[in-house]
């Protein structure tokens, strides 16, 4: 075959999803144009064997469209027109995938009491940090505790109306702040407890997975895990300061 293509396009069009046989017959029909398929199984050195489940692909796959007659004659689609398409059939996979994992899948994983291999993660980055922090929020079900010194005020407000949502959802939400936080941006959270100073910080989600923000002044480590005896912990020492804290006036 005469046409000149590079390997990088070529490794793209196999990333895309075509075959190598696939390939070269597209590649084919750019340089020569309409052809039948015995022409595009010459041009593009494919197997005759093979050159009408070949094509019959690309038509599928929206790389070729084919005009009716004896014989048959095939002609490329623009490769912009067909990216797009793959695009789009990609977006339909990926929406299939995510309804099997997420809603079958995820489920039987946050089920277990143990995980064989607990993880532990030093974050860095506002970014990261805000983007776990709405995970958590966003998939506590029961109980969710949370110890905001001043230092965690600005990842703690970007939460602040999931808190509330999930108080509307029944989920059982504890706040405590110290005293200089400015309590009263809670108002749609019933449990709130104020504290004059705390060392660190954090948020623990249902017992299993613990955001814990250490410093005093500023957050020098942010720490995500759900190792059950760092969490269980966690839990423990937060239900300890709950309990010495004050009501919010």
């Amino acid at each position: 075959m005469s046409v000149i293509v590079s390997e990088e396009a070529r490794k793209v069009l196999r990333e895309i999803g075509l075959t190598s046989y696939e390939t070269r017959a597209y590649l084919a029909l750019l340089e020569k144009g309409v052809m039948t398929a015995s022409k595009v199984s010459g041009q593009g050195g494919v197997p005759y064997s093979k050159i009408y489940e070949t094509l019959n692909s690309l038509v599928k796959k929206g790389w070729v469209r084919a005009e009716g007659g004896r014989p048959r004659r095939y002609y490329p689609k623009s490769p912009s027109e067909a990216l797009e398409a793959a695009r789009l059939r990609l977006e339909d996979m990926v929406g299939e995938w995510k309804h099997a994992v997420v809603n079958e899948l995820q489920p039987l994983y946050r089920r277990r009491e143990l995980r064989e291999k607990p993880d532990i993660w030093i974050l860095r980055g506002e970014f990261s940090i805000l983007a776990k922090l709405r995970e958590m929020l966003e998939e506590t079900k029961k109980e969710l505790m949370v110890a905001a010194p001043l230092f965690a005020k600005g990842f703690m407000d970007a939460g602040v109306p999931l808190l509330s949502r999930l108080c509307d959802s029944g989920v059982n939400v504890q706040v405590m702040v110290t005293k200089d936080w400015g309590a009263e941006k809670l108002a749609g959270i019933e449990k709130v407890r104020v504290r004059d100073s705390m060392f660190g910080g954090g948020v623990i989600a249902d017992g299993r997975e613990a955001l814990l923000f250490l410093g005093e002044d500023e957050a020098t480590l942010v720490i995500w895990s759900n190792h059950m005896g760092l969490v269980k912990f966690a839990r423990d020492y937060f239900q300890y300061l709950w309990e010495t804290a004050r009501a919010r006036a």
